[in-house]
């Protein structure tokens, strides 16, 4: 027996809208950024008999309540709830408009990364191919980002539109109030660095330091075992736990430190994952032609290679 291979499919959009900034229109189509094809779900099953188990609300007081019969509701106490009709919540949604309005620009990297909440591209509709280049080239050649609010699905949203490439990608923001402030992180009074520490850690991260992020050089391992693990057991062979990795143990700051730039942790494994041209020169990844990389973006992202090596 074999899973059901992966193709790739053309992408659709999802939604369509309209970027509106001064008296300038510009018609466009959302698409995901999302590879749903390339996730991996599991399904409740009745364990020995394998058929898909269904799910059903329940009462307290009177059994199984069937969707008809569903109401949404707010808990303002303990097991108290104000009962609020659909016609009630539909009004309270937010007119949906397909205007995606840009309140302002600002610098590329003026947006923390912490804010957004998704991504989605945004690709030019009908009639809009020029005004849609003109916007994206303006971005990215003054180096700034729109801000704009876009309501759709009864929601009022606050969104960032960038260039992307060779054209624009559109991030949902978060609002201040859905962002829990740092302070409440309980990290107490943290030690100052010592000088000689903190060199020695800066060198470290000059050794891993690329201008450029390539994910291509990263793999999700778990999903590639769990896609082996079930296939074997599709064709009725059993599962074994891969052995655990072995955590390792730091015990002196300065001497892992010195050992990170003798090439005895993981500044190897990560250089054997690095691609070679033929010359067995490493080859810089792979970049958009003519595109600077997005400053704040460049940082998080590093941050995030760094600690997929450990």
């Amino acid at each position: 027996m074999r899973l059901a291979a992966m193709t790739v499919m053309p992408a659709r959009s999802i939604d369509t809208a309209t970027i509106a900034f001064g008296l300038v229109s510009i018609p466009v189509k959302i698409y995901s950024t999302k590879e749903p094809s390339h996730e991996i779900h599991f399904h409740l099953i009745h364990a020995g008999c394998g058929m898909r188990l269904k799910q059903q609300y329940v009462c307290e007081k009177h059994g199984v309540v069937e969707r008809d019969e569903m109401a949404k509701g707010f808990e303002i106490s303990k097991g108290t709830y104000v009962e609020l009709s659909p016609e009630e919540i539909k009004a309270l949604d937010a007119v949906a408009s397909d205007e995606v309005a840009i309140r302002e620009f600002v610098p590329s990297d003026a947006v923390d990364p912490i804010y957004i909440d998704a991504s989605y591209y945004l690709g030019p509709g009908k009639g809009g191919d020029r005004a849609y280049t003109l916007l994206r080239d303006a971005l990215e050649s003054s180096n700034l980002v729109g801000i704009a609010a876009y309501a759709a699905r009864g929601k009022q949203y606050i969104v960032e539109l960038r260039p992307y490439q060779d054209g624009l990608v559109m991030h949902q923001l978060r609002y201040p109030d859905e962002v829990k402030p740092w302070s409440e992180v309980p990290v107490g009074k943290l030690p100052k660095a010592a000088p000689a520490e903190l060199g020695l850690a800066q060198k470290v991260i000059e050794q891993l330091r690329h201008e450029t992020f390539d994910p291509t050089q990263y793999e999700d391992e778990v999903k590639d075992r769990v896609r082996q693990l079930i296939a074997k057991k599709a064709k009725g062979g059993k599962i074994v736990a891969p052995p655990e990795a072995p955590r390792p143990e730091v015990t002196d700051l300065m001497a892992a430190l010195k050992a990170s730039l003798a090439g005895e942790g993981n500044a190897p494994a990560a250089d054997d994952r690095r691609r070679a041209n033929g010359n067995g020169h490493r080859r810089s990844p792979r970049t958009a032609r003519g595109h600077r990389p997005h400053p704040a973006r460049a940082r998080t992202a590093g941050a995030h290679a760094k600690r997929a090596r450990h």
